[in-house]
């Protein structure tokens, strides 16, 4: 069993909420999350060492994922949102087993693309390891195939190095993308799912050349859905801190932390943020993980 740390169970004004994601992509849940819930405090867990999670067997997401959830319950963490739709793929069913605090986990928005396509036909971009999940094969079964809509899946590998390494726009990732943006358009295809976490942080780029060449094309992703989930599991559980609107710094650590991390995630958000590096790696026992 993962336990929360106990000097935590009886004072959720000062218990934190967890975020974590293989890189900095969680970092736009994160967003959705503070906005939504500016008295919380909020630790985010990048596992940088390790990141992508995308190209990844199942079984080695769902080590590093147990991991990393077992740091952040050691952190006092009150609630965990696995901002990585890989991890959450392959990991949610054992978290809510093995966890003493609600898990929140991400699955590409295909139910709200579903409720605004003219078409009836979608996209969802993710990568190899979400596309390949249970979760989203059931949200396409339960959402979209009632409904006649027709899902295509696309995996670019390189989108999340990407936008780990700042998104530079002279990038051959930058043409790829839109080029499938415009093949998309071409096949009627009127909605997008981002369906990674990292892929948010390009939404304006992206959002720039659609309307540039006036296409048809939406964009969704799954962010306020989450924050919204959150904010009404704190009110369930009674566990929503009560202390008075206050700018909370982010606590960043990553297990691997340098200055291109660093640079990254000051470049993504405006919050102050304290980084800590690999002090957040204590070594745990596999009796603690499962």
């Amino acid at each position: 069993m993962i336990n929360q740390h106990p000097d935590f169970v009886h004072d959720p004004d000062n218990a934190p909420i967890g975020v974590f994601d293989s890189g900095v992509g969680g970092l736009s849940v994160y967003q959705h999350l503070q906005a939504a819930m500016p008295n919380e405090r909020f630790i985010y867990y990048a596992d940088t060492q390790n990141v992508p999670y995308g190209n990844k067997s199942g079984d080695e997401i769902l080590l590093l994922t147990i991991q990393a959830v077992a740091r952040l319950c050691k952190r006092g963490c009150k609630l965990i949102v696995i901002a990585c739709n890989s991890a959450s793929a392959h990991s949610l069913d054992v978290l809510r087993l093995r966890c003493s605090v609600p898990i929140v986990g991400l699955v590409p928005a295909v139910k709200p693309a579903c409720a605004i396509t003219k078409t009836k036909k979608i996209a969802v971009l993710a990568t190899r390891a979400t596309l390949e999940g249970r979760l989203l094969d059931e949200v396409i079964s339960t959402a979209a195939a009632p409904q006649g809509v027709t899902v295509y899946k696309h995996f670019e590998p390189m989108l999340v190095p990407w936008v780990e390494s700042g998104m530079p726009i002279d990038s051959q990732v930058a043409d790829l993308l839109v080029a499938q943006t415009k093949r998309w358009a071409d096949e009627c295809v009127d909605v997008v799912v981002l369906g990674c976490t990292h892929y948010p942080f390009f939404r304006k780029f992206l959002q720039r050349f659609i309307d540039d060449e006036n296409l048809p094309v939406s964009l969704v992703d799954s962010g306020l859905a989450i924050a919204e989930r959150v904010k009404s599991l704190l009110a369930v559980f009674r566990i929503a801190s009560n202390n008075p609107p206050a700018k909370k710094p982010l606590t960043f650590y990553a297990s691997r932390l340098d200055e291109q991390v660093q640079a990254t995630v000051r470049g993504l958000i405006d919050d102050d943020v304290v980084f800590v590096g690999n002090d957040f790696m204590p070594v745990v026992a596999m009796d603690e993980l499962m």
